[in-house]
């Protein structure tokens, strides 16, 4: 059997940046479960590489993602309680989690419709820079199921209970202008300014401090689930650590210096 996944998930690394494309477009981009586990693997390998300082993910043709392909993936002969869950476990919720763990910041640029999975996988991204066709979906509700691959964890936390409520509980299409107001999306480019538009911001981040932002994704993402006196001691420590960094020190060198720092990413 041929291996297609090297096809449907594209990979370049270009200036220290791990460019991830979705290529399925005659299927809107709904992720498989190869993809999926390709994608997990790749984002593994850029929080391992400290040549890899940063990390775009989007699509070709119209759509980003249309959700999850549910044709793909491993399926029991015979379903029994419990099957369903850990499929969502091992799958959407585990695809989720590799981008918010993933230690360099990861951006989303999103070309078209993103539908079910296919939005949380850009909101679970650290910015979101979206075209000014796309669109995207909390599509759950129209198939008459519960919002899975963290979802219901993420909206609350990106735009409130309320509006996280509105959106899951209709199904609407929001367009890009409506969820950059919202505060889903940083930034809304014309269609034709995406790909140059993400590149700018994931080669800014390439030459920034790599170690000091992985650290700070870290402190953001755990703070909205810890008191203030956890979210303050680990943010001590995490600058305790960091200060330990070659680039803390280029940084403050270059301060006193007056001068630009040269961050290596070390």
């Amino acid at each position: 059997m041929t291996d297609t996944t090297a096809d449907e998930v594209l990979h370049t690394v270009t200036s220290n940046v791990s460019w991830i494309t979705l290529n399925r477009p005659a299927a809107m981009n709904a992720v498989t479960w190869d993809q999926r586990e390709r994608i997990i693997t790749l984002l593994a390998e850029a929080s391992a590489d400290p040549d890899i300082r940063s990390v775009v993910i989007t699509a070709t043709g119209k759509g980003f993602c249309a959700g999850a392909d549910i044709r793909g993936g491993p399926a029991p002969a015979e379903r029994i309680p419990g099957d369903v869950a850990r499929t969502i476990q091992r799958g959407a919720q585990r695809f989720i989690a590799a981008i918010m763990d993933c230690e360099k910041p990861v951006i989303a640029a999103v070309n078209g419709t993103a539908a079910g999975i296919g939005a949380h996988l850009a909101f679970a991204c650290d910015l979101v820079i979206a075209a000014e066709n796309a669109k995207f979906i909390e599509v759950f509700v129209r198939r008459g199921l519960v919002p899975d691959g963290g979802g219901a964890y993420l909206l609350p936390r990106l735009i409130g209970p309320q509006r996280a409520k509105e959106l899951m509980f209709f199904g609407d299409s929001v367009p890009a202008a409506e969820a950059e107001r919202l505060g889903l999306v940083n930034r809304v480019v014309p269609a034709e300014d995406l790909e140059k538009t993400a590149r700018e911001w994931a080669e800014r981040l390439a030459q920034g401090p790599t170690r000091a932002l992985a650290m700070t994704k870290q402190l953001v993402n755990a703070s909205l689930e810890s008191d203030r006196r956890a979210a303050f001691a680990a943010e001590a420590t995490a600058q305790e650590i960091n200060m330990t960094t070659r680039d803390a020190n280029e940084g403050v060198a270059s301060f006193v210096e007056r001068r630009s720092p040269e961050y290596r990413g070390r």
